[in-house]
């Protein structure tokens, strides 16, 4: 292995040169107390930047054991390390200057949740942080001395003040690694108290804007404080008793008038699927790793989807048990965003009449006199609801302000007063009683069975021109696959560009497991084993460079984006 002072020497030798003379220093590189390995250099100045990691022995590192005991403790602390790395990257990163990328140095930054990432791996050995350097050039000419400045010193600097234990502060890890460990003891234990989510009383739920998922600032925030009724106390690890509102199993409906919070706490429970980093205010916002946000999604593609629980007999005689169509309406989309959560294995659904088709939430009493059942084919998700907990085991929760008549098949109703929730279950029952709706109710006594659909493989195409594979996520909200571009902007728990960067890779992955025999989620299921496994890396298409950017999805969204790519096509097997 070459040293460091073999580093300054390249880079004193190609400075001035074309930039491919960066080349030279690909390799890796003994420091004495770390190694530095640049794994792939870019060949231009505006191009990607280049990939580097510099791992350090445990033997230096002296990370403590306590702070790694479980799965848990691991993930929250290597995102702690990578926040470090990114504060002192920020701060020493400077001074460099040139053309296109020059000088940066930058990791896979987390925002407020905590997901398992790529970014920094942490084992019995060592400590490894995965990062990018835009080596400095003027022009097309490489700065060599520059380059120097920054990986034989800055990089050094930022090292040692990131991964070496005696140099952080060892309060804030420990109160990290602490709170996600409570957040998923909280997690496991959901189900032995009856409950699909828990909002700890404390809670800040707000965030600072609509473009930002930071708390408002707490001196305006009203903290969340459960209704008595519902509260239920959990015993953690670290923070000891923990008090808060239970949502249960069974269907709740969440309502009040505007601008008192709904919305806020449905949102709240969304992104309550992950653990949250100290402060955000959603600490113990937990809600069952299976929930998914259900909406109606105009315009989205549909593949053989048995949407006929919901719709049937369209005009001329369209199949709702193999349902497709390129550019589904509202009422449509919805149901096939049900019916592929529940294909995936959602146990909780989380709706908000909002964001939802009203023809196919409610069809009131006036308007099935109006409009007779033959001429109607939508039956509406009210009808359903019960059927979907009964028959299938899942629950829902419900954002409503405008249909009372869903009180009659609810078993909990919370209503939010200026951000304090009420438990209201008791009063919506007399209502219900005293205001009978006299609707009829629709669609038959069961819901039906939930089809195979198998993927083909070669519609899962990532080619773009001469069979070259192209596979890059725009930000959360897209994935360019080949020639397809897959719209995620309606997959509200996407959280992290980088789960987007590894869904689209995963989807490539998934084709060894998804030959035509097997269902989308018995597919999926495999990949998520491998990553569980063999960990993130795996699914990267470049073996070893080791890819520092991505972050887990959980495996619905997943579904939900291959479900959502235009090529695809499925066979449906027997149920």
């Amino acid at each position: 292995m070459r040293s460091s002072r073999d580093l300054a020497e390249i880079l004193k030798r190609i400075d001035g040169r074309g930039y491919k003379a960066y080349k030279d220093i690909q390799g890796a590189y003994d420091f004495g107390w770390f190694t530095l390995y640049i794994d792939h250099v870019q060949g231009d100045p505006f191009a990607s930047p280049s990939r580097l990691r510099a791992r350090v022995p445990q033997s230096k590192a002296q990370i403590p054991e306590a702070w790694r005991k479980n799965s848990s403790r691991l993930v929250a602390l290597e995102d702690y390390l990578t926040r470090q790395f990114a504060r002192v990257a920020g701060a020493v990163a400077r001074g460099v200057k040139g053309t296109g990328k020059s000088g940066l140095i930058a990791i896979d930054k987390p925002g407020q949740q905590v997901l398992p990432r790529t970014s920094m791996v942490v084992t019995p050995e060592y400590v490894e942080s995965r990062f990018v350097v835009g080596l400095p050039a003027s022009g097309r000419r490489v700065l060599g001395h520059q380059a120097e400045t920054i990986l034989c010193h800055q990089v050094p600097e930022i090292v040692r003040k990131s991964l070496l234990a005696k140099n952080l502060d060892s309060q804030a890890v420990q109160e990290h690694v602490e709170v996600v460990e409570d957040a998923d003891y909280i997690r496991e234990h959901l189900a032995e108290q009856g409950l699909v989510a828990f909002v700890a009383n404390g809670s800040i739920l707000p965030r600072a804007s609509g473009i930002s998922d930071k708390p408002m600032n707490a001196k305006e925030a009203v903290p969340f404080q459960s209704p008595k009724t519902l509260e239920v106390t959990f015993i953690t690890p670290n923070h000891g008793e923990i008090t808060g509102m239970g949502i249960k199993v069974g269907i709740t409906l969440i309502v009040g008038g505007g601008y008192h919070g709904k919305s806020t706490l449905l949102r709240a429970l969304e992104k309550g699927v992950y653990n949250h980093i100290p402060g955000d205010g959603r600490e113990f916002v937990i809600t069952n790793p299976n929930a998914v946000k259900i909406r109606a999604e105009d315009g989205r593609g549909v593949e053989k989807v048995k949407i006929s629980p919901f719709i049937v007999n369209l005009p001329r005689g369209v199949d709702t048990d193999r349902f497709s169509t390129s550019e589904a309406s509202g009422s449509t989309s919805q149901a096939a965003n049900i019916i592929e959560a529940l294909e995936g294995g959602a146990e909780v659904l989380l709706i908000d009449e909002d964001t939802s088709a009203t023809n196919f939430m409610i069809r009131d009493v006036r308007m099935q006199q109006l409009v007779s059942k033959d001429k109607e084919p939508i039956t509406p998700f009210i009808d359903k609801v019960r059927q979907i907990y009964t028959e299938l085991g899942v629950s829902t929760v419900i954002v409503l302000g405008g249909s009372g008549d869903y009180f009659d098949v609810a078993d909990t109703v919370v209503m939010m007063d200026e951000y304090c929730p009420r438990d209201v279950t008791a009063a919506a029952k007399q209502v219900a009683e005293a205001y009978r709706t006299e609707r009829i109710p629709e669609g038959g006594a069961g819901f039906g069975t939930i089809s195979r659909r198998c993927p083909l493989p070669e519609s899962i195409d990532p080619t773009k021109g001469r069979g070259k594979i192209k596979i890059a996520a725009r930000g959360v909200e897209s994935i360019q696959f080949g020639r397809e571009e897959i719209n995620l902007r309606y997959l509200e728990q996407l959280v992290d560009p980088s789960q987007s960067r590894a869904i689209g890779d995963i989807i490539f992955y998934a084709k060894r497991y998804l030959d035509g025999s097997r269902s989308i989620r018995e597919g999926i299921e495999l990949v998520m084993q491998d990553i569980e496994r063999e960990g993130l890396d795996v699914i990267s298409p470049y073996k070893g460079q080791h890819p520092g950017d991505y972050a887990l999805p959980r495996r619905h969204e997943v579904i939900a984006a291959l479900n959502r790519l235009r090529t695809l096509k499925v066979q449906v097997k027997p149920e």
